[in-house]
């Protein structure tokens, strides 16, 4: 059974960053795509970030693209969220899932995953 730990949350100001860790055991972590989503206090849980299993593609939503980077290290079974320019609509819990697969390029918004980690706060004060 796969199991993901995120880490690096924190409470921040408008315009810092932040690097989010989320730690992977259990699977082969090459062979599983790997997303960020977050959920603000009273919202649904949106996609963030994906990225592919061998770390050639990856897609963003619009509202942290140019400012979030996704990241991985297959060797290390670990993935990254990279935020910089930090704003207070950030705020939110986040969460790191992966699906096995190859999926690639747009594909990467229609994943369904399915083993998801227990949530990091953010929390950006302005």
């Amino acid at each position: 059974q796969v199991q993901l730990v995120e880490s690096g949350g924190g409470s921040v100001q408008t315009g810092a960053s932040l690097r989010l860790t989320c730690a992977v055991s259990g699977r082969p972590f090459n062979l599983a795509a790997l997303a960020w989503f977050r959920q603000a206090p009273g919202k649904s849980r949106e996609f963030v970030a994906a990225i592919s299993r061998g770390g050639t593609t990856s897609r963003y939503s619009d509202s942290v693209k140019g400012r979030f980077t996704i990241s991985r290290d297959n060797e290390k079974n670990t993935g990254y969220l990279q935020m910089n320019n930090l704003k207070p609509e950030d705020t939110a819990d986040y969460y790191c899932a992966t699906k096995e697969g190859y999926y690639v390029g747009d594909q990467l918004f229609r994943v369904d995953f399915d083993s998801w980690g227990q949530g990091t706060q953010v929390t950006v004060s302005s």
